[in-house]
């Protein structure tokens, strides 16, 4: 059965965005509408990123490994990706909402349900109560996918990928003072014991970063409810539009999004954007979401964990220091290049590169490891500057991507269920990729498999098989360049 078409749309086959007549010079941005949903992006990406180093020593110090370090991977993985399993449930409920009732209350209340949860990580002190908060963290997390529908409605063909690309930027800067804000501010009581001599920071002594986030988020809450304009309620976006054929060939402009459908408070069936394009890029979305994920994760426990046992051995404020050092050189970064990669070699290049590039990550870490093993600093900080250098430029795939999810939508009242199946899609390949990881890291050390870097290698000849599929043109991987790029 086909998908129900609707008034004022074009067939289900017809993406939001085609590249027929683009104007020469971009329209200017509305910048103070996408400052605003920067504020908000950066916030939480700091709050996410807040607890980053420290989440491991919070597991070692709780009564949950019984003394035994080289099982922190194990709950570490699974307090993670139990966000990213809550995530998966909703997501695609709240994004299908604001395609119901618009995408600013939706947006608000999300945002508030996530400041909440970072305070109650900050009072957890069981694996449980870690577990239920990052639950509830995820399970708010609906607000990325509407976030995203409101640049794509802000943006037209000529500026759409000025406007993704403030997405990284923002996110990149929350890697830098989430890291900061976790790292610098934990365990106060031991920093300075003078202004936290209370009792209560020590029962907490990861509350302050939690405390911290959460209040500097509420500054980009308060910004978004007062200023932040609902953007289902401005103009149907005057778009051309190309037929696809059946073989997948397109014809000339066809139509114009001009109006909505005669019932807008009337939810679009699910079925109506399951179309060929939308599929195609939400599948290699989920693909590099995997194991970009799975690095993320990675990266903290590796460097916390004793060079014993395979890591680095740094405490929570140099890995503080080093990821924020991460956030600020790829917000400028993405800023600064992406723009210019996607129009000089094209978004669907950036993806490909961004995929093959993965490995370098992963063949960093028993390296890294060799040679804190001698002594040697400067080889060990030189790895690592490549290591987050690789990650950088991964992240360029992700801009590509959302190019490709909201060219494909349908129509604009269908923009939002589009990035919400996205969205979910994704949050499962993220819950599997930290808890394999992190869990395939804690296997691998506690089993002294290939000398404790079992999850490097089988993450390296992943990787290879990936880039082989891209590069070499196999078909295991449903290839992008099967998308037309905006």
């Amino acid at each position: 059965m086909s998908p129900t078409r609707y008034e004022g749309d074009t067939d289900e086959e017809t993406p939001l965005f085609q590249n027929a007549d683009v104007p020469q010079k971009p329209t200017r941005l509305p910048k103070a509408q996408i400052f605003i949903l920067f504020s908000v992006w950066l916030a939480e990406s700091t709050i996410s990123h807040s607890i980053s180093p420290y989440l491991n020593q919070l597991v070692k110090e709780l009564p949950i490994v019984g003394g035994d370090d080289r099982k922190v991977g194990y709950y570490s993985g699974v307090i993670v990706a139990s966000h990213f399993a809550a995530e998966a449930v909703t997501a695609l409920h709240w994004n299908r909402l604001s395609d119901h009732i618009g995408r600013k209350p939706v947006l608000l209340s999300c945002f508030m349900g996530v400041i909440i949860s970072i305070i109650t990580f900050g009072l957890s002190r069981s694996l449980w109560a870690l577990v239920l908060s990052r639950c509830l963290h995820g399970a708010m997390k609906g607000s990325t996918g509407v976030l995203k529908s409101m640049i794509s409605e802000l943006t037209d063909e000529s500026n759409v990928a000025r406007g993704f690309s403030v997405l990284p930027v923002a996110w990149s800067l929350g890697c830098m003072m989430g890291p900061l804000i976790g790292g610098v501010l934990s365990r106060p009581q031991d920093r300075w014991p003078d202004l936290f001599s209370h009792p209560f920071w020590a029962s907490y002594p990861y509350f302050l970063p939690c405390l911290a986030a959460a209040a500097l988020s509420c500054l980009s809450f308060i910004t978004a409810a007062l200023f932040l304009k609902e953007t289902m309620n401005t103009p149907p976006m005057k778009l051309q539009f190309a037929k696809v054929t059946s073989n997948g060939s397109r014809e000339g402009p066809n139509d114009t999004l001009d109006e909505e459908p005669s019932n807008p408070k009337k939810l679009l069936p699910l079925r109506s954007v399951l179309i060929r394009p939308v599929v195609i890029s939400i599948a290699n979305y989920a693909m590099l979401a995997l194991v970009s994920m799975a690095a993320t994760a990675l990266i903290p426990l590796v460097w916390s964990t004793s060079v014993e046992f395979g890591g680095l051995g740094l405490r929570p404020v140099s890995i503080g220091l080093w990821m924020s050092s991460y956030g600020f050189f790829n917000g400028a970064f993405q800023f600064a290049f992406f723009p210019l990669m996607a129009r000089r070699f094209g978004p669907q290049r950036v993806f490909v590169t961004s995929v093959a590039v993965c490995a370098i990550i992963y063949t960093m870490f028993p390296l890294e490891n060799l040679a804190a093993g001698g002594g040697s600093k400067g080889t060990v900080w030189l790895l690592m500057f490549l290591q987050l250098l690789s990650l950088s430029i991964s992240e360029t795939g992700f801009s590509s991507i959302f190019l490709f999810i909201s060219s494909a939508a349908p129509s604009k009242r269908s923009l939002g269920t589009t990035m919400g199946l996205a969205q979910t899609v994704v949050s499962v390949q993220r819950a599997v990729g930290p808890v394999a990881a992190d869990w395939l890291f804690a296997f691998s050390i506690t089993n002294n498999v290939l000398g404790g870097n079992l999850v490097a290698t089988e993450r390296y000849l992943s990787k290879l098989a990936i880039t082989q599929n891209y590069i070499g043109g196999g078909t295991t991987l449903i290839p992008v360049s099967q998308i037309k790029t905006p």
